[in-house]
């Protein structure tokens, strides 16, 4: 975090924060490193499981099946 610029909030930005930084019995740096931290966690988790599983073939649509049994020679 130390090496990104802190975000701007807009004032009713900062005050919803604070509100709910108050809420939460924080001060408002502490719940925006909170959230900052909670959000890079779920990218990490995102991004981890977006490499370990592999796409499943996509199944063949209605018109497409259609089309095979089209081609099929008759028996």
């Amino acid at each position: 975090m130390a090496d990104r610029p802190e975000r701007q909030l807009s004032p009713g930005q900062r005050a919803y924060e604070e509100r709910r930084a108050r809420k939460a019995g924080m001060s408002l740096e502490k719940w925006l490193a909170r959230k900052e931290k909670e959000r890079a966690a779920e990218a990490e988790k995102a991004q981890k499981a977006a490499a370990t599983k592999p796409e499943a073939p996509k199944k063949p649509g209605f018109f497409q099946r259609l089309l095979e049994k089209a081609e099929r020679p008759l028996k």
